[in-house]
């Protein structure tokens, strides 16, 4: 599955790749923002209506996502998405927080203009007050942030790797976002774009690795003292 991903990515755009691809990130997104919960069915033949597929193109799709382990096949049942617990993904976060640094070092791409003024943008909407009304609008500022980030790592393996583990575990953040501390979030994540933001403008790009790499321990820290208190 993890080859047939890296040939499909290989592969010069078509419109079948990029109606593969608008499909894929569809869903993938749904499922990382909670709009498809753990245990949710995903019907092929609605999903093939929604898309305007054949269900060929759609079982690509859902394969690279069980290759990607956010959804699992059950023979003779059909399609779900897989559940998100932390204990079962402690030490993907703990591989993520060592590859982080690894951004910055490994042929990796200067941010553009374009790159900068849209973390910009994403610093000037860090309002408390909206995202606490909203978490599934932060949690798709911070899967914008992370593209942007993503954006300069130039060693493809890495690359496919960093944003596979990301996407496997955002799930977590988000379920445990009603029991956190909201406005140590906000200022957590407009802290790590800002130090992100200056890094970048005078083009110490290992340090971005590093700035990375810190605040997916503390966020793993945070997560882990509120799910021991669930416990207790």
């Amino acid at each position: 599955m993890k080859d047939q991903a890296r040939i499909d990515e290989a592969r010069p755009i078509t419109l079948a790749r990029e109606r593969f691809n608008t499909i894929y990130r569809a869903l993938r997104d749904r499922i990382c923002l909670l709009d498809y919960k753990p245990g949710t069915r995903l019907g092929e033949e609605e999903l093939a209506r929604e898309f305007g597929v054949s269900r060929t193109p759609l079982r690509r799709v859902l394969s690279r996502l069980e290759a990607e382990g956010l959804v699992e096949s059950r023979h003779g049942v059909g399609t779900f998405v897989t559940t998100a617990e932390l204990a079962d993904l402690i030490q993907t976060y703990r591989l993520r927080m060592e590859l982080a640094p690894l951004i910055g070092r490994l042929d990796p791409i200067a941010p553009d203009r374009a790159v900068l003024e849209r973390i910009r943008a994403l610093i000037a909407d860090c309002d408390p007050a909206r995202l606490a009304a909203d978490p599934g609008y932060f949690a798709r500022m911070n899967m914008v942030f992370f593209q942007q980030v993503a954006g300069m790592i130039g060693n493809q393996p890495l690359r496919e790797i960093t944003e596979r583990l990301y996407y496997l575990t955002h799930r977590i953040w988000l379920t445990f976002m009603p029991k956190l501390d909201l406005g140590a979030e906000v200022e957590a994540f407009r802290r790590e774009m800002a130090d992100t933001l200056s890094a970048m403008e005078i083009g110490d790009l290992e340090t971005v690795g590093f700035i990375r790499r810190n605040h997916i321990s503390m966020c793993l820290r945070r997560i882990s003292l509120f799910a021991r208190k669930d416990r207790s």
